[in-house]
């Protein structure tokens, strides 16, 4: 798997937390350039003191703004010349209380989750379509694989990026930038730290690194784990409705 990663260059978005900064931990020991970007400056600098090489650079930026996402990718262009390896990772999670309705919740998640995305990829292709072995990864969830209670803004806007990914892989497929969708299970990061209900198969955040740089030297197109988990709600999500809504109604507890 590492000699995958051998000379490449690397953006991770999302990485001052969680998944994006074991990410960034884990590619730091390898022979690779990555740029690491989130809102917090100061969380991304101490990352980079915690990394194993001087291999890693600071890009910080609010990535819900158009033109951060162009400067930074801009930033990259200059230093390295090309992006090989884009994993769009950045995202936050709210739940929504049926009894109050509020639109600015999906408003909010929609601008997070799927439009800071798009941003990105919207950056980053022209850097990618400077490599000879370029990969789009982006990070969803297996949340996008059935509509649960109390989920329906961060499920939704999960499962706009895992369309949206498959269609990528057929558009790109030719222009030779393979592309990747990550739907991880529980993974204990600050969100989930919040979570109010049981997590089955909660799995640490490096763990879910290691599962997802696996995946993406494998060139899977769809990196889901841990795979008992994301197989039972991949069956789950493909009963027939009202089977589906008589299960969730009776396993799904709404606090």
């Amino acid at each position: 798997m590492d000699s995958h990663f051998d000379n490449k260059v690397i953006w991770i978005t999302g990485a001052s937390s969680g998944i994006g900064k074991a990410l960034a931990i884990d590619l730091s020991k390898l022979n690779c350039k990555v740029y690491i970007t989130a809102r917090s400056e100061e969380k991304l600098n101490e990352i980079v003191t915690q990394c194993a090489k001087d291999n890693v650079t600071a890009l910080p930026g609010d990535l819900t703004d158009k033109q951060t996402n162009i400067k930074i990718c801009e930033e990259i262009m200059k230093e390295s010349g090309h992006m090989d390896i884009a994993i769009l990772n950045a995202g936050t999670c709210e739940y929504v209380d049926i009894d109050n309705f509020n639109s600015d919740l999906f408003e909010r998640l929609t601008k997070v989750n799927f439009i800071s995305m798009v941003y990105g990829i919207e950056a980053c292709l022209p850097l990618l379509y400077k490599s000879r072995h370029a990969q789009l990864i982006g990070m969803s969830s297996t949340a996008a694989y059935l509509g649960l209670p109390r989920s329906e803004a961060y499920g939704a806007t999960k499962a706009a990026i895992r369309n949206m990914f498959g269609a990528l892989r057929v558009s790109l497929s030719g222009k030779g930038i393979s592309t990747s969708v990550i739907c991880p299970g529980f993974v204990e990061t600050e969100l989930t730290d919040q979570n109010d209900f049981d997590m089955p198969a909660l799995i640490t955040a490096q763990k879910a690194s290691e599962y997802i740089l696996d995946g993406i030297s494998k060139k899977k197109q769809e990196i889901h784990f841990p795979r008992k988990f994301s197989l039972t709600l991949k069956l789950i999500g493909s009963l027939p409705n009202p089977l589906l809504t008589w299960i969730l109604r009776k396993t799904v507890v709404r606090t």
